[in-house]
């Protein structure tokens, strides 16, 4: 039996009521007093995430440093460590990457360990484990928990949870998250579209790769290297991680200030971040609950990287020791020692394939099974735009020119559906995206009408991203040479659709780019390729 309970936050109202809550604060409270060059202090493990405080980092024009953090926290910037510390210890976040769950699962662990010793300290349970908070719990649960709103502890003491730099979907300082329960009880202007926070990837049954249930590149992300941001992110990590980080932290109303949260350089100086990070966590263990959905095997994964250049995931303990871990020691929850008090209940299995079949008018019904299709099998070009797109104010507009051939293959597959094999699988991807500030929510409509507004045509929604980690993946100076982020969006059942209403003949499709808020010029957000392809079956 596990010594350690993870609970959840929003226990006993989410106020300093809820013990865990209480000596959570108290916990980040000590590790702030600590400096910066203590691989014990709040700040340090900020900086194991991501961090925008050395010279090396600080020359990209695009991060906002924490020189100007406003507070609180009242963030240090010095004493750096020595060099050999940072190069050992900062900026390993693993994202973009399939190595995103387990390394993320090392960081919690740690970070809870130097928490609990603290408040054993303290004369606090010696059992202490790290609070979740399930956005898409129960009644208010969308909202951030109360006790992370209140300047001032109940004995009248500041509140180490209390963030300053954290603005909400609104940029009004009320933090929720726009899951379905959220968006009904704060209704936006649905001139620009919202983009909602789904568990929709729990119905994946592949880590990496693709199929009926699962789109590219997988559950738990793409097969990578070391991966300290850029490229294509998992499914999880889209949706709902990405998107959690760019709402909860937002940017201040004049568009001066990003919120932590929304920031990978930045994210882990906010004490919401790990309960968010907690159930992200929960959600994989939720997933691997299910005997049907497997992690990789392969000793790439389970050894973690190990390549040329590559970097062990290693964390400070409380002991002062380096723990090195692998994705394989994070696996199983039972080998690590903590539960969570509940996991998210598990979708019924569902024959997606049979299912769109009936739809598309198919007479046979065909067995649906778990058949990978990797990023680069089975795929072929449909037609991409022709130029650049600048995103700019209330979004951008652009048309995919087809290849009339190509897209009479799909006719094709959908027509003889189930008599020559599965029908097609198509896919919008959004490559070279690029900007200056992370914090904002795209989300893509396909043949949207001229002059309408998104949220009217939740039909033609392909999907929303978030922007978590475009200023670093978009310096030419970085680790991906400024490459920027890539986003998958399966327009499947809006091409079925097409088929079906005979409006699938023509040889381009409009791309409707909508934010969730009004975009900054100087945000400088763009797109340099949108595409569209077919996954044959």
């Amino acid at each position: 039996m596990a010594t350690y309970t993870r609970n959840n936050a929003w226990s006993n109202g989410g106020t300093f009521d809820n013990p865990d809550l209480l000596w959570y604060a108290k916990g980040v409270g000590a590790m702030q007093a600590r400096a910066l060059n203590d691989t014990s202090s709040w700040w340090f493990f900020g900086a194991i995430h991501g961090e925008y405080v050395t010279p090396a980092s600080t020359r990209n024009p695009r991060v906002f440093p924490w020189s100007a953090i406003p507070a609180p926290p009242a963030v240090p910037t010095s004493p750096l460590p020595a060099q050999s510390v940072i190069n050992q210890y900062w900026d390993q976040c693993q994202h973009q990457s399939w190595y995103f769950p387990p390394w993320h699962r090392g960081y919690l662990i740690a970070l809870e360990a130097q928490i609990r010793a603290i408040v054993i300290g303290l004369g606090g349970p010696s059992t202490w484990a790290l609070p979740y908070w399930d956005y898409f719990g129960p009644g208010q649960e969308y909202s951030i928990p109360p006790a992370f709103t209140q300047p001032k502890l109940p004995d009248g003491s500041p509140n180490p949870l209390y963030v300053a730099a954290r603005f909400g979907p609104d940029s009004d300082g009320k933090i929720y998250v726009p899951t379905p329960a959220g968006e009904q009880a704060h209704p936006n202007d649905r001139n620009f579209g919202a983009g909602t926070v789904t568990s929709d990837c729990m119905t994946n049954d592949l880590y990496t790769g693709s199929d009926s249930k699962t789109d590219p590149p997988g559950f738990g992300g793409p097969v990578t290297r070391f991966s300290h941001g850029g490229s294509t992110s998992g499914n999880l990590e889209n949706n709902p991680h990405n998107m959690v980080h760019s709402y909860v932290g937002n940017q201040s109303r004049d568009g001066r200030i990003p919120g932590l949260m929304s920031d990978p350089g930045m994210a882990a100086l906010d004490p919401i971040f790990y309960l968010h990070h907690a159930n992200i966590d929960r959600m994989w263990a939720a997933w691997n609950a299910n005997p049907a959905n497997v992690n990789p095997t392969i000793s790439k994964w389970l050894n973690g990287p190990t390549g040329h250049g590559d970097r062990a995931f290693v964390m400070p303990m409380p002991d002062g020791t380096a723990w090195t871990y692998t994705p394989q020691q994070m696996e199983n929850l039972n080998t690590l020692n903590y539960v969570y008090s509940s996991l998210p209940n598990q979708a019924p299995p569902v024959n997606a394939l049979a299912a769109r079949l009936v739809q598309l008018g198919a007479n046979a019904v065909v067995a649906d099974r778990k058949s990978p299709v990797t990023a680069d099998s089975n795929m072929e070009l449909v037609g991409a735009s022709q130029a650049p797109l600048q995103v700019k104010g209330s979004g951008a507009r652009t048309t995919v020119k087809l290849d009339p051939d190509v897209r009479q293959k799909v006719s094709d597959s959908l027509t003889t559906a189930a008599t020559t094999g599965a029908p097609d699988r198509v896919y919008l991807h959004l490559d070279g995206v690029r900007g200056n500030r992370d914090h904002y929510v795209l989300s893509v409509y396909i043949n949207l009408p001229e002059g309408t507004k998104p949220g009217e045509h939740k039909e033609l929604l392909a999907g929303s991203v978030g922007l978590f980690g475009l200023s670093g993946a978009s310096w030419v100076d970085g680790e991906h040479g400024g490459a920027g982020l890539n986003f998958v969006l399966n327009i499947t059942p809006i091409v079925d659709a097409l088929h079906l209403q005979n409006a699938l003949a023509s040889n381009s499709i409009d791309v409707t780019i909508s934010p969730q808020q009004a975009i900054r010029d100087d945000a400088d957000i763009s797109i340099d390729r949108v595409s569209i392809y077919r996954h044959a079956q």
